[in-house]
């Protein structure tokens, strides 16, 4: 049952993008089991996968979004962090969980079970109610919407990682807005989640000189002098800015092949940094 959740919690987790939600989505689809007639059930792991994949495409559909401050993005996970008990390889990269929010419920499940599990689309149209040739048409839809992007991202050396995190530390540190100019891609990204407490900007493509300089006003405003950390969430570098062991604010980067950033996603909704907060730090 051990391996069971664990592999639950991931199919959930991908689907919903909140760990603390797909912990909750499982532990409800373990409970009604655990109360149900069995006799008529042939094989316990496919019967639960089934019902948390379902149970997870209701959840998402009937969720209705926050309004928050910004842009709403996923609950970050870190795989160095024992309490989390996602299966790493099948846990989706962070900008891909942020893509998924642009598909239905359905059009993510069947992105997910294809290319993050391998399911073929017969197995998918069993596990979703659906017909072979439904499973294809989501998973074209899909493919269209996120534009050929990969469940996992490409493996970098971690020697990348940690330059461009310095790099991008020291710059912000210094205030030094043309050296993280030359660590930014020219349509570079910045998404920010404030949840409903914190104001934030919206996430846009501003260019590099406009979100170099809005990067060093933040960094000067709101968290001058606060210590720092270097950590991977969902297979992507970050840097966490820390005071008091209280977590304030969370840049998770992607980088193109060079190092260089091409989308900041900057994590500032208290209830989100509630769960970060429990890392070991590295």
């Amino acid at each position: 049952m051990q391996e069971n959740y664990k592999k639950l919690l991931t199919y959930a987790y991908n689907i919903v993008g909140s760990y603390e939600d797909a912990r909750d989505l499982v532990q409800d689809v373990l409970e009604k089991y655990i109360a149900l007639d069995k006799t008529s059930i042939r094989h316990e792991s496919n019967f639960l996968i089934k019902s948390t994949i379902n149970h997870a495409i209701n959840f998402k559909t009937r969720q209705s979004k926050k309004e928050v401050f910004g842009e709403w993005l996923p609950e970050p996970v870190s795989f160095e962090n024992a309490d989390t008990r996602l299966i790493k390889d099948e846990t989706a990269s962070y900008t891909m969980l942020v893509l998924f929010e642009h598909l239905n419920p359905k059009e993510r499940a069947t992105f997910i079970l294809k290319e993050g599990f391998n399911y073929s689309h017969a197995e998918i149209a069993e596990l979703l109610e659906i017909s072979t040739e439904n499973s294809r048409q989501l998973l074209s839809r899909a493919n269209k919407q996120l534009k050929g992007g990969k469940f996992l991202p490409q493996k970098q050396h971690s020697s990348i990682h940690t330059e461009t995190l310095g790099k991008y530390q020291a710059a912000l540190a210094q205030g030094n807005i043309r050296e993280l100019e030359h660590l930014l891609v020219s349509d570079i990204k910045l998404n920010a989640d404030g949840g409903t407490k914190v104001q934030v900007v919206k996430g846009t493509e501003m260019g590099k000189t406009a979100t170099a300089t809005l990067l060093v006003y933040v960094q000067q405003q709101f968290l001058l002098d606060k210590e720092f950390t270097f950590q991977f969430f969902n297979h992507q570098p970050a840097i966490c800015f820390w005071e008091n062991n209280k977590l304030h604010n969370c840049h998770i980067l992607q980088l193109d092949n060079d190092g260089l950033i091409q989308e900041i996603y900057s994590v500032v909704d208290p209830e989100k940094l509630k769960n970060i907060t429990k890392l070991s730090r590295m």
